[in-house]
């Protein structure tokens, strides 16, 4: 599998999917965010997709946009989850706040005449802001598969951006020699795909 363009042109800009992972909150109990977490984390001090989904809908965070749906909850979930327990710690949500805060101003500066929706060529403009060097068969692909009735909605854009960015995240780090090639045992392309 490759991209095509020079090392690091397929992957992520950072303003909007930038790598998982910075620096602990080391003051957490003390960060204004951290009372919301607590109380949608309940006792495990966790979030799972269900409580994401409550959280985002509750805070209003989709605005005029439909509630997310719970795959798109896990897929975020998914794309932060350092210890695979399919939840998210205080860290991981105060991340997952800055990348959505980061990707609903994109999708806000596309969605021009505030519908709620974008089409597949502006999906594809989004992408080329992103840093995403893709082949126009590739977007084409991408905007078939999150659209409906040639519409890509507020919730169908952010699973895109996670589903990108966790593949690109995937890819990245089996691109030791950063060629933009790697290779997969079909069992190891699996897990990945499956992970993410």
């Amino acid at each position: 599998m490759a991209y095509p363009g020079h090392p690091g042109a397929g992957y992520y800009q950072a303003g909007y999917g930038g790598a998982p992972g910075g620096a602990p909150f080391p003051g957490q109990h003390q960060d204004p965010m951290y009372g919301y977490f607590a109380a949608v984390a309940g006792q495990d001090g966790q979030i799972d997709a269900e409580e994401l989904q409550r959280c985002l809908t509750q805070s209003g965070f989709s605005g005029g946009y439909k509630p997310f749906n719970l795959e798109t909850c896990r897929l975020m979930i998914s794309m932060l989850d350092r210890d695979m327990s399919g939840k998210m710690g205080f860290n991981e949500f105060k991340e997952l706040g800055a990348v959505l805060n980061g990707w609903k101003q994109h999708f806000i500066s596309f969605d021009a005449d505030r519908s709620g929706s974008i089409d597949g060529m502006e999906l594809h403009r989004a992408m080329a802001t992103m840093g995403f060097n893709l082949s126009p068969q590739a977007l084409n692909n991408i905007a078939k598969r999150y659209s409906t009735g040639g519409r890509i909605t507020f919730d169908d854009y952010i699973a895109c951006c996670v589903k990108m960015r966790s593949l690109t995240d995937a890819f990245r780090r089996r691109d030791h020699a950063h060629q933009g090639i790697v290779n997969f045992q079909y069992d190891d392309f699996i897990q990945c795909v499956m992970s993410i």
